[in-house]
């Protein structure tokens, strides 16, 4: 309808810590969500919702969006390695650009990329900090019993 306004998300990020010189990105940062998205999201963390229902715009390479759609596809409470969303792409050889494409995701809970560990078990890498990847996967794991 003219005049009405859509919520598209763009973004999702976490402050560890507020760094000199960042106030202004930081009132930025701290305006509310839209009810709809908030109640979604506390829906995820006390084990209600597993997929999210929330508009979104991605932007990145062509690379990026292939490897982003793959981790969609792991379920809620399951792990994937690097080297199988590399397989899943076509790039079998592709785990350090897949590793790439999953530190640029804009949308690190929505495009679960904490769900891609390594294959020897490890947790590897996450934009938002090893130890918030650990603790979704801990209540993923934790809501799936």
């Amino acid at each position: 309808m003219p005049g009405e306004h859509s919520v598209v998300l763009l973004t999702v990020e976490f402050l560890l810590s507020r760094e000199a010189g960042a106030e202004e990105d930081l009132a930025l940062k701290k305006q509310a969500l839209p009810e709809g998205i908030r109640r979604q999201f506390n829906r995820y963390i006390s084990g209600k919702r597993r997929n999210f229902d929330i508009p979104v715009r991605i932007e990145g390479t062509d690379f990026d969006k292939r490897v982003w759609q793959a981790v969609k596809d792991i379920p809620y409470g399951a792990t994937r390695t690097y080297k199988w969303v590399a397989e899943r792409i076509g790039l079998p050889g592709g785990v350090r650009a897949v590793g790439g494409a999953l530190s640029r995701n804009p949308l690190p809970i929505i495009l679960p990329c904490h769900r891609v560990i390594q294959s020897d078990g490890g947790l590897g890498g996450y934009s938002s900090g090893v130890e918030i990847k650990r603790r979704l996967l801990e209540i993923e794991y934790y809501n799936s019993l």
